[in-house]
């Protein structure tokens, strides 16, 4: 028998799990599960399964009556491959009749898969790269501005600048992956374009802690936002951008919690600086006659609620006509590559985002754009295997071309 620690687990998330009526409607939206048919993937497995092993440790009367036992440590194991290939999209929480919260489940769930040691090994690998070397990959975290090297215009002096208005959180992919280099370059020439006073925090960034969280190992990401947080307060600067959607989501709404306090600045993804601007104006956007898609990152759609922003900045430059896929908005199909599901299984993540570059090929769009360098590296990923000419781009991509 296996003793789960269910205290992990609030009061609020055993109601949302007792809500469910067990309609299987998220079976059916479940983007992993749609590739790998394995019922321990689905959200209806884990909610049914996880509240009928805790009721089985409560023992009684009852409990037995309704076939409620303990789990061994091969439901664990199961249950534990379920729980890691899933991509956090949240696209079941987006289809609940009864709008259970399950991405915060499923986060806690592993977080129990942790503390049960029945986590892929991979993550116990990444939590040590993070603590030494602050950065996914396990660079040197001193050539967190190796991106900006083959820019036309010289950045000058913007790392660690304390006249700036903004800082610019790059993030460990578009520091790190140069198929994404092109991200921060169009940003950073937009960002000097207008004449905005930025500065990066270079070797002083540190990862936001996402992926650790999202593994189930949140503890381990504190010292991760303690110093992230302290190195752009001694900046002075009152705005943090990044186009990151998955960072934009860890300082927006999990800083603060975590940190319980106000962090003293606002936090904005690009997307919504860039709608700003572009509506108003002030890009001096140049016509560009092309038919585009756009693909909604889970963690800047569902999970942080922005949808609009990036599309009234791609609908501003003049010749752009902007057609949607079959699934978008809240109901947007993941690219594959969140939650950490690419580290728990690359084959999966490959599947998942196929399915979605078929979407976008559906809509006859030369350019499948999205808002998150991830995406961009996994869709561009898919493209590059099934030999898709079709141009992936990031909306800061598009925008820096059309002020070209």
């Amino acid at each position: 028998m296996t003793r789960l620690d269910l205290s992990r687990f609030g009061a609020w998330q055993w109601i949302q799990m007792d809500a469910c009526t067990r309609c299987g409607e998220c079976v059916k939206w479940c983007p992993t599960f749609a590739e790998a048919q394995r019922d321990e993937i689905t959200p209806l497995y884990k909610l049914t399964r996880f509240r009928s092993y805790a009721k089985g440790l409560r023992g009684g009367f009852l409990a037995r009556l309704f076939g409620h036992r303990p789990p061994t440590d091969s439901d664990i194991r199961l249950f534990s491959r379920g729980a890691y290939d899933c991509t956090l999209c949240a696209r079941c929480m987006a289809v609940c009749p009864v709008h259970i919260d399950t991405r915060d489940i499923w986060i806690a769930m592993r977080e129990e898969m942790v503390a049960q040691g029945a986590h892929p090994p991979l993550f116990d690998t990444l939590r040590a790269t993070l603590g030494e070397k602050y950065n996914i990959l396990g660079e040197d975290n001193a050539q967190r501005m190796v991106w900006s090297e083959n820019l036309d215009t010289p950045l000058g002096d913007i790392v660690g600048r304390r006249d700036a208005d903004v800082v610019y959180f790059v993030g460990c992919v578009s520091s790190f992956y140069p198929a994404v280099y092109g991200v921060p370059q169009a940003f950073t020439s937009i960002l000097t374009r207008t004449g905005t006073r930025f500065a990066v925090l270079g070797g002083d960034e540190w990862c936001c802690g996402f992926p650790l969280h999202i593994a189930g190992m949140g503890d381990a990401a504190l010292e991760l936002a303690r110093h992230n947080v302290q190195a752009v307060r001694a900046t002075g600067a009152k705005r943090l951008v990044t186009t990151c959607p998955s960072c934009y989501h860890t300082w927006r709404h999990e800083y603060p919690r975590w940190l319980g306090q106000s962090l003293g600045f606002e936090i904005v993804h690009a997307t919504e600086m860039l709608a700003e601007w572009a509506t108003s104006g002030a890009l001096a956007l140049k016509r560009l006659d092309a038919q585009v898609t756009y693909h909604d990152p889970c963690d800047l759609g569902r999970t942080s609620g922005i949808y609009e922003a990036p599309r009234r900045a791609i609908r501003a430059i003049p010749g752009v006509a902007l057609v949607e896929m079959q699934d978008h908005h809240e109901r947007a199909l993941c690219c594959g590559g969140g939650g950490d599901a690419e580290m728990a299984n690359a084959e999966l993540t490959a599947a998942v985002a196929k399915r979605r570059l078929a979407q976008a090929q559906a809509t006859g769009a030369e350019y499948l754009i999205s808002a998150c360098q991830q995406c961009k590296r996994t869709l561009a990923a898919a493209a590059r295997r099934e030999k898709v000419r079709m141009r992936i781009l990031d909306v800061t991509e598009l925008i820096w071309q059309a002020m070209q």
